[in-house]
C-alpha cells in the first residue's frame, strides 16, 4: 500500500509556502507605519495610539463581502489581475458610505488546489490597488480544500476596516426634501449580478471570447472590469469639510433596493435618468433577457456605483471641487422629496 500523506490527499504544503515568497514584497510594500506584524505570522497587529491620533471619538468600522461568481468569469479567462482591485473596492466602498476612511485589510483565498503564480496576480492588483488608496494589507489566509471546492474553483473574501469620528458619522438621518443627489459613474456590473449575466449571455450563445461591436471589446474584457473606488474623491470631499447629509454604494440590490438604506422614513428619491449613461452592456442584457426597467434597476447598478445627498450648496461645491478628479464621473443626478422611501427612476 502505498504512503498517504498531506500533500497526496489534496493539500500542497509547499506551494503554499511558494505562494508567500511571491508575494511576501508586495504585501510588505502597502504597510503603513502603524503596522506592527509581517506576513507569515499567525495575526495582524496595528498600533491604535497611533491610528487614532487626531480623532476626537474614533470609531471602527468593519465590513465584510466577496465576489459572488464574477471569479468564474476570472477562471474562463485564466485571469486574475482585476479581482484584487474588485476585493478592495467592494469592501471598502461599504464603509466609506459611513464616513470612514479606509485602513486596512484582511483576505481570504479558497480553492480546492492552490496555485501560487494564480495568488500572486491576485495579490498584484490587490496590492496596488490598496497603495493607489492609502490601505495596508496586514493579513491574509490561504485555504486549499479539496472535496470542499470542486476542480478549478475559487473563493475569495475581504474584511476592511476603517476609522471615524462619532461626531462624523454619515447614516443618512439629516437628510431632506429638495436635498440634491450627486452620482458617481460606474464602469460596468462592478461585482454583483454576475449570475444574471452568465445565464443571460452564454445561454444565447455568448462566450467569454465573444467580441461585440457596442463594447469595443470581447465579452469577457468587459465582465472583468474592475470594481470602480471611490474612497479618494469621497475623502478629499469630507477634508474640505463639505457637508454630506447620506451616501449609498450601489451593490446587489441595485439603485432601487441601496439608496433607501439611507433615507428617512418621510422621504422619497426622484433620479433623472437623462443625466447619466446607462453603459450598453446593461442596455444588450437588458434586451437579451427582456427584463422589466425595475427589474434591472433592481439588479444592476445601471451605470450609477456611488451616490451622495447634499443641500444644493454643498452638491455644487462639491461637482466644483472635484472637477479635477479626471478618472470619476460624476453629476447631479436626482433630487430628494416627499415619500415613503421609494426611488422613482424618471426617463
Amino acid at each position: 500500500m502505498s504512503r498517504i500523506d498531506y500533500k497526496s490527499a489534496g493539500v500542497n504544503i509547499d506551494a503554499g509556502n511558494a505562494a508567500v515568497n511571491l508575494i511576501k514584497d508586495k504585501v510588505n510594500a502597502t504597510y503603513s507605519s502603524y503596522v506592527l506584524s509581517q506576513i507569515g505570522g499567525f495575526a495582524a497587529m496595528l498600533d491604535l495610539k497611533a491610528l487614532t491620533e487626531g480623532y476626537e471619538h474614533p470609531v471602527l468600522v468593519q465590513s465584510i463581502d466577496g465576489l459572488g461568481t464574477k471569479p468564474i468569469i476570472a477562471r474562463m479567462m485564466q485571469r486574475y489581475d482585476t479581482l484584487g482591485i474588485d476585493l478592495l473596492s467592494a469592501t471598502a466602498n461599504d464603509i466609506l458610505v459611513t464616513g470612514a476612511k479606509p485602513i486596512a485589510l484582511l483576505d481570504y483565498i479558497a480553492n480546492d488546489r492552490l496555485d501560487p503564480n494564480m495568488i500572486d496576480e491576485f495579490i498584484t492588483g490587490l496590492t496596488q490597488a490598496c497603495l493607489d488608496n492609502d490601505v495596508s494589507l496586514i493579513g491574509g489566509e490561504t485555504a486549499e480544500m479539496p472535496d470542499v471546492y470542486l476542480s478549478g474553483e475559487h473563493d475569495f473574501v475581504g474584511i476592511v476596516s476603517g476609522i471615524v469620528d462619532k461626531n462624523k458619522i454619515i447614516d443618512g438621518r439629516r437628510v431632506e426634501v429638495g436635498d440634491k443627489i450627486l452620482g458617481f459613474a460606474s464602469n460596468g456590473f462592478h461585482t454583483n449580478g454576475y449570475s444574471l449575466v452568465r445565464k443571460v449571455f452564454f445561454s444565447k450563445g455568448y462566450d467569454v471570447d465573444s467580441y461585440i461591436p457596442d463594447f469595443n471589446d470581447t465579452l469577457g474584457e468587459i465582465l472583468l472590469s474592475p470594481h470602480l473606488n471611490y474612497t479618494r474623491p469621497i475623502m478629499a470631499s469630507l477634508k474640505a469639510d463639505i457637508d454630506i447629509k447620506g451616501m449609498a454604494h450601489i451593490t446587489g440590490g441595485g439603485l432601487l433596493e441601496n439608496i433607501p438604506r439611507v433615507l428617512p422614513q418621510n422621504c422619497a428619491v426622484n433620479l433623472d435618468q437623462s443625466t447619466w449613461e446607462v453603459l450598453p452592456e446593461f442596455t444588450m442584457l437588458q434586451a437579451l433577457a427582456q427584463l422589466e426597467d425595475h427589474e434591472m434597476y433592481r439588479s444592476c447598478n445601471m451605470g450609477i456605483g456611488y451616490i451622495c445627498i447634499l443641500d444644493e450648496e454643498n452638491a455644487e461645491r462639491m461637482l466644483k471641487d472635484l472637477a479635477h478628479f479626471n478618472d470619476y464621473n460624476i453629476a447631479m443626478i436626482g433630487e430628494v422629496v416627499s415619500g415613503d422611501r421609494s426611488i422613482n427612476i424618471i426617463k
